[in-house]
């Protein structure tokens, strides 16, 4: 075995036995795991080497060693070998999810949901992509003499609702227009043409029929602008403060709560599975932490983001499978209730 190959065996020794014990790694119990058929002195002066290249770190003189960001990096990027999850396990996620299946927004939902509780620690979810989501359908619910609700139904499979409220009385015969003649105005259009423009000119279009229509045009762009806007799920923060030994902060949780950052920064993640590390993360808040992400996909295009956030010391195998799992079922189970709707 060359002097390369034997560093990287014990570094990624040292990264599984901390992964799995919490408890700094000595030389001894290095030789007696590993069998690597070299002195004690060899592998102390290979640790050594490890942590002076920043690999390792030594949290005092009499200690063993613990893996840094930059050791793990290199585990993950080398050494780690990826399985994914039992069939068994990927069924039960499957038949969690699809209990809860109303909406695109309850699977993702379930998704984060069901992501922390195998894993330990806080999820997210993303609503699908709204790059080239359409306006598939409008439907129009009365709520009131002179108040009504548009509902406007995605081809991503997204749902949003807007009140209006009119001058006039609504009558049925009234709705049935709005649906008739705003169903052809905007069916197949993209959510994020529909703003201000967009119902000046259909206002135009309508002639006579727009006295009637301000109220519902309005509430349409509304619609639309929230369609167009990415949606973040999460699971519970509990786990956060009380269950990851204190490695998480309260400027986490707080940085957590503010969804148009989140949901910037999580729509930037790459389109395939990817792990980053520390200060890879660019933000203070996710310094002591490590970040999961992969995308669901529709109609096999990568959509929306699954994540996680745990702390540097976690099995890097065992969260990927999981994440891409939870990932792949929810793209699934999204399709299944897009192709019913259609």
């Amino acid at each position: 075995m060359t002097p390369a190959a034997r560093k990287q065996k014990i570094l990624a020794a040292i990264v599984e036995s901390f992964i799995s014990s919490g408890e700094p790694v000595g030389s001894k119990s290095l030789i007696d795991g590993t069998g690597l058929g070299v002195s004690s002195a060899t592998v102390r002066n290979d640790m050594a080497e490890l942590t002076a290249q920043g690999y390792l770190a030594q949290p005092h003189t009499s200690a063993g060693r613990v893996p840094t960001a930059q050791g793990y990096r290199y585990y993950v990027d080398n050494v780690m070998q990826q399985q994914p999850l039992a069939q068994v396990a990927t069924a039960y996620i499957r038949d969690v999810l699809s209990r809860n299946a109303g909406s695109p927004e309850e699977i993702l939902q379930g998704a984060a949901d069901i992501t922390e509780r195998l894993i330990g620690t806080v999820a997210l979810a993303t609503t699908p992509s709204s790059e080239d989501c359409r306006v598939r359908k409008l439907d129009f619910v009365q709520t009131g003499r002179h108040s009504a609700m548009t509902v406007m139904i995605c081809s991503n499979g997204v749902i949003r609702t807007r009140l209006f409220r009119c001058a006039f009385v609504i009558t049925p015969e009234i709705l049935g227009m709005f649906d008739r003649a705003l169903n052809e105005l905007c069916a197949g259009i993209r959510v994020a043409s529909i703003g201000q423009p967009f119902i000046q000119t259909a206002a135009v279009r309508f002639g006579e029929l727009s006295l009637f229509m301000p109220p519902a045009l309005i509430a349409i762009m509304e619609a639309a602008q929230a369609a167009a806007a990415v949606s973040v799920m999460h699971s519970s923060f509990s786990k956060l403060l009380f269950g990851s030994g204190g490695v998480f902060g309260r400027e986490l949780i707080e940085y957590l709560q503010n969804e148009r950052e989140l949901a910037v920064m999580l729509s930037r993640r790459p389109q395939h599975t990817a792990v980053s590390i520390g200060n890879e993360n660019n933000r203070v808040e996710l310094k002591n932490s490590s970040l999961f992400s992969t995308r669901y996909s529709i109609d096999g295009s990568p959509s929306g983001v699954i994540a996680v956030i745990t702390p540097q010391r976690v099995d890097y195998a065992r969260t990927i499978a999981i994440l891409e799992a939870v990932a792949g079922c929810a793209g699934e189970l999204i399709e299944d209730w897009i192709d019913i709707k259609n």
